[in-house]
């Protein structure tokens, strides 16, 4: 019995062996980060401001590559489907690994086919309202809504984005009756917000700034745990007495699944080094993203609970979408 004992442990201490020598050589050829959208937006800065910086720690070329189209389906498959060496690595986000999921059907699991390496950062939601309403503060906005309940309406960048989810969220919480309008594109949606075809919306940061700055959209509360440093004065939805609604635009690392141990360690301990660098903050403040320095472990776990909050609201509200 001894002698057989032994001889089975053999094979996995060679293989622990192997894992510790193939992350030791790691990396030792450029990796391919894959970006699930076009080059030039805000996602695709992140990346290559993170990689820059990740590639000198780890003395190895990332290579971008942008693959947009499906909404990140496409980019999504091929990273599942890549040799999970750890030379393959996509930018996941709320997008593909949360809301897409929870109201489509797709042709990937968000969490069965990936292995997670990192979070990198958010940027929290922020609500946002024509400045021709009679409400100065969540409070009147909210009174104001429910006295004209049903007649309002609000814009999105489409059906199934954080944007919808995000006040369908609201509405669910607070009992408001809103009416729901997508656009192809947070753009054309502060179009019409600015112009009084709608009344409300829950756009990232980022792209509700410089509306906000201009005096032409009114914000009342963000989406996170903490007031966000580029609006200090606008609280937060927790702050109001809406518990637990922290959802933002995440950013994240993830590589096909069943990647090595010791190569998702020796990944995640780089990229947190390169998130707490002082000065990497300023680069993405550009989009309101605040770095989240997370273990793979818990970026693992924050990705479940995200997919099973909007997974849990796309039934709750009765939100399906066929494409």
């Amino acid at each position: 019995m001894q002698r057989r004992t032994f001889t089975l442990s053999i094979p996995s201490a060679l293989l622990g062996l192997h894992g510790l020598a193939h992350a030791q050589d790691f990396p030792n050829k450029p990796i391919r980060y894959i970006v699930p959208v076009a080059a030039g937006g805000g996602s695709d800065m992140v990346g290559r401001t993170v990689t820059e910086r990740w590639g000198k720690l780890l003395n190895q070329t990332f290579v971008v590559d942008n693959q947009g189209g499906g909404g990140g389906v496409i980019a999504s498959q091929n990273t599942a489907r890549a040799p999970a060496d750890g030379y393959t690595l996509m930018q996941g986000y709320v997008a593909t690994h949360g809301t897409s999921p929870a109201t489509r059907q797709l042709p990937y699991d968000p969490v069965k086919d990936f292995t997670p390496i990192g979070m990198i950062g958010g940027t929290p939601n922020v609500l946002v309202i024509n400045t021709d309403l009679p409400a100065k503060d969540f409070k009147q906005f909210v009174d104001y809504a429910k006295s004209q309940s049903g007649k309002l309406s609000y814009g999105s960048a489409g059906a199934g984005s954080l944007t919808h989810l995000t006040m369908e969220l609201f509405k669910q919480q607070t009992g408001l009756e809103m009416t729901h309008v997508p656009y192809r594109g947070v753009a054309p949606a502060f179009t019409d917000l600015m112009g009084g075809q709608t009344q409300a919306m829950f756009p990232g940061l980022a792209a509700a700034m410089p509306h906000i700055k201009s005096g032409r959209a009114r914000p009342l509360a963000v989406t996170g745990k903490a007031r966000h440093p580029q609006i200090k004065d606008v609280p937060t939805l927790e702050e109001l007495g809406l518990k637990g609604f922290d959802a933002m635009q995440w950013y994240g690392v993830v590589g096909p699944a069943g990647m090595p141990p010791a190569v998702v360690k020796r990944l995640n301990d780089t990229l947190n080094t390169v998130l707490k660098a002082p000065d990497l903050s300023e680069k993405l403040a550009v989009e309101a993203v605040e770095p989240m320095p997370m273990s793979a472990q818990q970026f693992g776990d924050y990705i479940k609970a995200d997919l099973a909050r909007w997974t849990r609201l796309a039934r709750d509200r009765k939100i399906e979408l066929t494409t």
